[in-house]
């Protein structure tokens, strides 16, 4: 069990797939109870049921549920939850409620990517009860089990993605917005699936998320992160290198799977130079590149035509 980030603030390793290091649950709680931030897949609720277990806690004493974004890495599991979790609510930004009440266009458009390894990964996805859901805008304020909670939108990586801020303990959970950076690796990556990439959206939220002023950075994969003007620095350095291999991809022959298997073995030798073959790996698992290069590729293309 990982040691508390501050009074009431704790979070747990999801072990994804078997796998440490990949998938973080935010554990938030007081008097009031428990709140879950992005608790992940289906397939890991039973890590998490242990893990709230281990902490003196069940599922019923999960009074919330914040989602930073509806990918099924981070969302998958809340209609499972809530069935469980009768005293809980969802809270998810106004853009994806309606995929929330209704997954099924979230899942048909997971299975285009994921194809037969969609049960394997994540599970069944249960659509949530419309009267369980609070709606986030563009800035709110929550008090949760004993805690404030600050909460602002930050699209760039999804268009419903919104970051936690916790004033008293200075921890925002931000999701995918600050990159993907493993416990051992000290490598901050950009994740860039598509549809939504905006880059210019994800620079205003970087400077939003940044303006609260925390100590720390919660990233969903994975866990704390110190120096937060640092980290940022490191993931836009990355994004920025990615988003000049992408380009230069484009004026290439070939097609554009050939494209991104390019960009993959390069992205991996990087990754190996810098710290090991493993690690690589470990990386590769936490966020597909051709993925990556698939998502950069098509806002590139978008902006070339505006």
């Amino acid at each position: 069990m990982p040691a508390p980030l501050a009074t009431g603030v704790d979070f747990t390793d999801l072990h994804f797939v078997g796998q440490p290091g990949i998938i973080a649950t935010g554990l938030i709680h007081g008097p009031g109870g428990v709140a879950l931030v992005d608790p992940g897949p289906t397939t890991s609720m039973p890590v998490l049921e242990a893990a709230l277990a281990a902490r003196g806690f069940s599922w019923t004493d999960v009074r919330a549920v914040l989602l930073t974004h509806i990918h099924l890495d981070h969302a998958g599991a809340v209609g499972h939850i809530l069935k469980v979790a009768p005293d809980a609510r969802l809270y998810v930004h106004e853009r994806g409620v309606a995929h929330m009440v209704d997954p099924s266009k979230l899942i048909a458009s997971a299975t285009r990517l994921y194809q037969a390894d969609m049960d394997r990964l994540w599970g069944e996805m249960l659509p949530v009860p419309a009267d369980r859901v609070e709606v986030l805008g563009e800035r709110d304020h929550l008090s949760i089990v004993g805690h404030e909670i600050e909460s602002a939108w930050t699209p760039g990586h999804a268009w419903h993605h919104v970051s936690y801020f916790l004033p008293a303990s200075r921890i925002a959970f931000v999701g995918d917005t600050a990159g993907i950076c493993r416990p051992s690796g000290r490598v901050v990556l950009p994740p860039t699936p598509p549809p939504d990439i905006d880059l210019e959206a994800w620079r205003t939220s970087t400077e939003t998320i940044l303006a609260w002023n925390p100590d720390t950075l919660f990233l969903t994969h994975f866990g704390p992160q110190g120096s937060p003007h640092v980290h940022m620095q490191d993931l836009w350095r990355r994004m920025d290198d990615w988003s000049r291999r992408v380009q230069a991809s484009l004026s290439r022959d070939g097609s554009d799977e050939e494209r991104a298997e390019v960009f993959v073995r390069s992205v991996v030798d990087d990754l190996e130079r810098a710290t090991s073959r493993a690690e690589a790996e470990a990386y590769a698992r936490a966020g597909r590149f051709d993925f990556s290069w698939t998502g950069l590729a098509r806002y590139l293309r978008k902006k070339d035509k505006t």
